[in-house]
């Protein structure tokens, strides 16, 4: 976890949901507004329908994959705008807090609810370190997907400059720079893998002139650009060694403009990719660029796989649709998202997809990627496209590339995951942390594995993926834990039939996590402040509103507990499956480890009886003892092989049963019930799908009352099937925007749906207000434009502001000139000029508010006007003395102001009365 400053602490998942934080636009004030609150190198200014935040840093925030969050005594408020040099940051809030704030620190999304780096690791083991020292292992592959093949390998830069293509996505121009790796010698097409590193440092070194309002992109003189593209030889090499040919890509354009992106970047990362395809279509076809006609030919485009790094992932991820979107007109047909991050809940039908989630990732730390597969494997009915998530014990989020490693990189990198070396797990000198180069080696076994199997077809490499946790020779001794997707039998993500419970137990179907900040109001599965130990159930920033994955929760207080799913007519000959698969944890507020025994029942009454102990460790509490995001609550696949179920029919299998008849009481997750067996599985094509958008409107904000704004959501084509999404407004939505939250569900033949937003007018005039509609977790659909984007202008006048005279005695002190605003504002009215002495002088008679009577004389005058007031305030301090004299005067020289209409410059006059 990184902090700059000092501990994060916890935010509710409903806090989340009530504050509406997740947009990366904040609505701008001027920046010659004075602040209602200070702190050191912190300010607020009032801005519409709530106040603006900026801290300032006095050096760059570190280049994350996480949200930057702003924290204010303790809770964070929201995702802040990161200035080019990220040097401050910037937030729009309407909560108050932000007027008696003590303290204001930068936190990240990924780290809530943990606690700090320093203090990370240091409390005592978790109850089953030990055994995920010597966990079980599965059988080693018979051949090593990480072993280089009988190819040399050749390998090949090309850029085309460092703004070479713009991204609508982004707003900006982008570089178009990669590494190429080709076998020597194939003959033919060969498919194409394309890496996308992540968001990191996108340059290095000193700036020969340093300036506050340098861009971030291209790197100024002096400095250099950070390679992170050239960060992943081991698996290009593994790959391309064995036939494949693979392009890895530089976004570093991308990493330096994405806080100003509405999605954090995720679409222009996708048209990168794209970007990068369509250079490759025309070299692969007629040739030209750097590369004149060596690899016509050589290419195979219907035949793509990608791997996304970091937001890369989401990258990728967002391609793939994206690609679907314009038609297929790549043939990409797998992604490997890579310790991703997943803002918004996309979906990825049509596709193979296999997630990597690093168990000691320290920066997107709580694993969203996990929601991938979790939306993903039942959005489509009748894509049985291949999904796992593997989970890598003892990896970090960095070290999967060379260039963000040190001792391997070229800039300066770092371990994320920072504290004590030697605590359990994830210390960097704790005996189940994986070295850089251990690690190195599983990533190219799962990234190279994944995509001979998904594009080439090498079916050895099945088991790899399958659930059975087969592992490779190359990764050594790590332990990794696969989940695959299965013939779901019983999703479990429902309430079960009547009679289908039986005993000492319960089966309750819960979703999300319960906080103690905010009572849940539909069953929850577990309780926690901390997102990062809950990968299913932490709210994403861009769709905080919608449900996540809904399981079923076991618990007994007896051994003569059953849970009895039947098995349809039809689907009981079960002898050519491969496993009874599916998924569970124990319940964290439970005993570490745990135990069920599972029937399996044919036509006769006859039972097959498996404990789950025998054959899973998924009821073993993961490592880690309730500090830095740990232990992981995640559920992991418990798998039985068919051919070990003895004494039943296989023709005629009637029911599976989870018994707890193993330990005496106890509670647990379950999931997702199959019959599995690995494949290649029916991808449903992702063309054929509809796409759903969001409209974008612009509307005035009205003088009174509450009016209707219309968005609509639409499908690119009639289905024949009922399509699902969720929709919601997003960002700081003020006093104007209301709070929108539904699932919309299309009838067959349905083409658009219409999403009412109510806007409160007001007669005050205010700055526009910039808000989204967020599309996700759609169902028999893809995503297309997912983000709608609303905009409020404000159609009031200015008020006119009216400055008067001072006249005032010696003892009085601080004083005001008269202000008065012809109608109260939605903005901070400010004003500013100097003091001009006349027969009073400075210092003597009279001297500015803000002097504090030490160093030079300070002649400044500020006011303002507070929102919704009429009145303000203009000050100065008018000095006592002894001496008797006639009336002075002075002035003051009105020469700024902001949010008013006031002719300037305008000079008033002080005139002070003597009182001895």
């Amino acid at each position: 976890m990184r902090v700059i400053g000092r501990t994060a602490r916890s935010l509710s998942l409903g806090m989340v949901a009530l504050l509406g934080v997740g947009t990366l636009t904040a609505t701008a004030a001027p920046p010659t507004l004075p602040s209602v609150a200070k702190g050191n190198q912190w300010d607020v200014r009032p801005v519409t329908g709530g106040y603006q935040l900026t801290l300032h840093l006095d050096t760059p925030a570190p280049m994350r994959a996480s949200l930057p969050l702003l924290e204010v005594d303790g809770k964070p408020l929201g995702v802040a705008k990161q200035s080019p040099d990220r040097k401050s940051l910037t937030l729009v809030s309407a909560d108050p807090a932000m007027l008696q704030a003590h303290d204001v620190r930068l936190v990240w999304s990924g780290d809530l609810g943990k606690q700090s780096g320093l203090s990370r690791g240091i409390a005592a083991a978790g109850p089953t370190d030990a055994y995920w020292l010597k966990a079980r292992r599965g059988p080693l592959l018979p051949v090593d997907p990480g072993a280089v093949g009988k190819y040399k390998v050749d390998t090949a830069e090309y850029n085309l400059g460092n703004e070479a293509v713009f991204l609508p996505g982004l707003g900006h121009r982008s570089e178009l720079l990669g590494k190429v790796y080709s076998p020597r010698g194939a003959s033919g097409p060969r498919p194409l893998v394309v890496f996308l590193h992540g968001r990191h440092e996108v340059c290095y070194g000193d700036p020969t002139h340093p300036s506050d309002d340098a861009r971030p992109w291209p790197c100024p003189p002096g400095m250099k650009a950070i390679p992170s593209y050239r960060g992943y030889d081991g698996p290009a090499t593994a790959l391309a060694s064995n036939g494949y040919q693979v392009v890895s890509i530089s976004a570093n354009a991308i990493n330096a403009w994405d806080s100003d992106a509405y999605d954090a970047g995720a679409q222009a990362r996708a048209e990168l990719i794209l970007d990068h395809l369509a250079l490759w279509r025309k070299w692969s076809t007629i040739g030209g660029g750097p590369f004149g006609t060596r690899y016509v030919g050589k290419i195979d485009l219907r035949n793509v796989g990608l791997m996304g790094h970091s937001r890369g992932g989401e990258g990728v991820a967002r391609a793939a649709v994206l690609n679907a979107d314009r038609g297929g007109q790549y043939g990409i047909r797998a992604v490997l998202p890579l310790a991703p991050t997943d803002f918004a809940r996309a979906t990825v039908p049509g596709v193979a997809m296999s997630v990597v989630l690093p168990y000691c990732d320290g920066d997107v730390s709580d694993l969203q990627g996990q929601k991938f597969y979790d939306d993903t494997r039942y959005s489509v009915g009748g894509d049985t496209a291949p999904r796992s998530t593997v989970t890598v014990m003892g990896a970090n989020h960095n070290f999967f590339n060379t260039e963000w490693t040190p001792g391997q990189s070229v800039a300066p990198s770092n371990d994320d995951w920072f504290g004590d070396e030697k605590a359990s797990p994830c210390g960097a000198k704790y005996p189940g942390r994986l070295t850089p180069k251990e690690q190195q080696a599983v990533g190219t076994a799962y990234v190279a594995g994944f995509f001979r199997l998904q594009l080439g077809h090498e079916k050895q490499f099945l088991p790899q993926f399958d659930g059975s946790d087969s592992r490779a020779a190359s990764a050594g001794n790590a332990v990794v834990r696969v989940v695959s997707q299965g013939r779901v039998l019983n999703p479990l993500d429902r309430a079960l039939p009547a009679g289908a419970v039986a005993g000492k137990v319960s089966a309750t179907v819960c979703a999300g996590v319960t906080t103690t900040a905010l009572r849940a109001s539909t069953p929850t599965c577990m309780s926690t402040d901390d997102w990062s130990n809950a990968p299913h159930w932490g709210a994403a920033w861009f769709a905080a509103k919608t449900p996540t994955t809904a399981v079923t929760k076991l618990k007994w207080s007896g051994t003569n507990g059953v849970v009895r799913v039947n098995v349809p007519a039809g689907e009981r000959d079960v002898r050519r499956v491969a496993a009874l698969t599916f998924r569970a944890a124990p319940d964290p507020a439970g005993a570490p480890k745990t135990d069920l025994s599972v029937h399996v029942v044919d036509g006769h009454g006859r039972a097959a009886v498996v404990p789950v102990s025998a054959v899973s460790d998924a009821l073993v509490r993961m490592p880690g003892s309730n500090d830095g995001g740990l232990p992981k609550n995640l559920l992991r696949t418990v798998r039985i092989p068919v051919s070990s179920l003895k004494g039943i029919d296989l023709r005629d299998v009637r029911a599976v049963e989870l018994r707890t008849d193993r330990v005496a009481s106890g509670s647990a997750y379950v999931s997702d019930l199959a019959f599995s067996s690995p494949g290649l599985g029916l991808p449903v094509p992702a063309t054929l799908l509809p796409k759903l958008s969001a409209s974008s409107v612009t509307v005035k904000e009205g003088d009174k009352g509450t009016h209707a704004v219309d968005f609509w959501v639409t499908m690119s084509r009639p289905s024949i099937r009922p399509v699902s999404v969720y929709v919601e407004t997003n960002g700081e939505l003020g006093e104007s925007v209301g709070d929108v939250s539904q699932q919309l569900v299309f009838k067959p033949g349905q083409m658009r749906q219409k999403v009412t937003v109510p806007i409160t007018g007001n007669t005050r005039d205010s700055y526009d207000l910039p808000f989204s509609l967020v599309l996700s977790a759609p169902h028999d659909a893809l995503l297309n434009e997912s983000f709608g984007h609303g905009l409020v202008l404000d159609d009031d006048p200015t008020p006119t502001l009216t400055l008067s005279n001072l006249t005032t005695v010696e003892k009085t002190g601080l004083v005001n000139f008269g202000v008065k605003l012809s109608a109260p504002s939605d903005k901070y009215v400010s004003f500013s000029g100097v003091l001009k002495d006349g027969t009073a002088v400075i210092r003597k008679d009279y001297t500015s508010a803000n002097d504090e009577g030490t160093g030079p004389v300070d002649r400044s005058i500020d006011g303002y006007v507070e929102p919704g007031q009429t009145t303000g305030e203009l000050s100065v301090k008018i000095l006592d003395d002894k001496v008797k004299e006639p009336a002075e005067t002075f002035s003051a020289v009105v020469q700024q102001v902001d949010g008013a209409e006031l002719k300037v410059p305008m000079t008033l006059t002080g005139t002070i009365i003597d009182n001895d």
